[in-house]
């Protein structure tokens, strides 16, 4: 089973472009609907949970489906798969000398191109069909349909959080009658490292390597609202040991490839750790991660026990609801607004979505189809 989950998430790093919303669609088609791995409701609440943590929340996503199936050794063999892709690419950008001449070049723009066509047909799928699954009653159709309106006209972190946490407070409001009986458990461990490798690099005796992974082990800590937030946090605590141009090249980068983009942290470890490049890469990319996955570590078992309260489904609902407005105004802004620029590609799209929809293609299918279309048009 192990060999499997990581099988499935590294082709999916191969192929997961657009970012956050685009990876939930993906997943959420091939564990729920394909491989039936987890079903809606617990990917719903695995979900939901990633919401309320900091830390990359598809990546999260991704270690919660695989901690369902094998465990912690499941959910690492997750996290390795869908992360190694974008990994060694972004590794392997840092150590370019002729950068530009490589993702300038006529093919991996087109390929590129057709990739995030593909996610634009997949995000709107996954914006269907958790809609039908999520947005079944009055209320949840509004809260997704507030969500997304906000959303689309003002842009931001601090409205995401402030939707989630009033759509929370309609899901308590609507059952505020019934008593929670349960608590949620805590498990310790995890929690406890969390904790001690915060402290260790607080307090340990300042060096260069050790403020360095203290940045990335921060920045995984404090980041809520996935990787884009990321950005001006790496950019204020790096600035003393990385130029602005190459720090936005790197997060230019991370735009492009495939996979979370807390791999952004790979390009950056590699840049700065000159002498020991991969090392770098490495324990960048392993700092920056680790904070979100101990902490959900430290509570995923007590929250599914406590996601069987009517009360905290229902707190579940609303904010499901709410991620189905998230998603939405995501894929009009940035997924379809970085994507479609013409009529032609209008055009696969719809098609896309035709194969995807009605006809049920497998998705890595129509990704071949909608890049082989790209490059035909591209030719043109």
């Amino acid at each position: 089973m192990v060999i499997s989950i990581f099988k499935q998430f590294f082709l999916l790093g191969w192929v997961c472009f657009g970012g956050p919303a685009a990876h939930i669609g993906y997943f959420r088609r091939r564990f729920v609907d394909e491989l039936q791995w987890v079903d809606e409701d617990r990917f719903g609440h695995t979900l939901a949970l990633c919401q309320f943590l900091p830390g990359p929340a598809s990546s999260q996503l991704g270690f919660g489906i695989g901690y369902q199936k094998a465990g912690i050794v499941g959910a690492i063999a997750a996290f390795i798969g869908f992360t190694l892709p974008s990994f060694f690419i972004m590794y392997g950008l840092a150590l370019l000398l002729k950068v530009d001449a490589w993702t300038s070049s006529e093919w991996v723009v087109t390929l590129i191109s057709g990739l995030k066509l593909l996610a634009v047909v997949v995000v709107a799928d996954a914006v269907l069909s958790m809609a039908k699954s999520f947005c079944n009653s009055l209320i949840h159709k509004a809260i997704a349909i507030g969500a997304t309106a906000a959303l689309v006209l003002m842009p931001s972190v601090a409205v995401q959080v402030g939707l989630l946490l009033t759509a929370a407070g309609i899901g308590y409001w609507q059952h505020s009658g019934v008593k929670l009986e349960q608590n949620i458990s805590i498990c310790f461990m995890p929690l406890i490292l969390f904790l001690v490798v915060l402290l260790a690099l607080v307090m340990l005796p300042s060096s260069v390597n050790g403020e360095l992974l203290k940045q990335f082990y921060l920045s995984g800590t404090l980041v809520f609202g996935g990787g884009h937030v990321v950005l001006p946090l790496l950019q204020n605590g790096l600035s003393s040991y990385i130029d602005p141009q190459t720090f936005l090249s790197g997060y230019g980068f991370a735009q492009m490839v495939p996979g979370p983009m807390f791999t952004l942290s790979s390009f950056l470890g590699a840049s700065i750790w000159q002498g020991s490049a991969l090392a770098g890469a490495v324990l960048a990319t392993l700092f920056i991660f680790a904070p979100g996955f101990l902490l959900m570590l430290s509570v995923i078992n007590g929250w599914f026990t406590l996601a069987n309260n009517q009360k905290i489904k229902g707190i579940v609902g609303a904010v499901n609801a709410c991620v189905v407005g998230v998603l939405s105004a995501a894929w009009f802004n940035p997924v379809v607004t970085s994507a479609v620029n013409s009529i032609s590609e209008i055009i696969i799209v719809t098609l896309g979505f035709l194969l995807l929809r009605l006809a049920k293609l497998n998705v890595f299918i129509v990704g071949i189809i909608l890049i082989a279309l790209s490059l035909v048009i591209a030719q043109r």
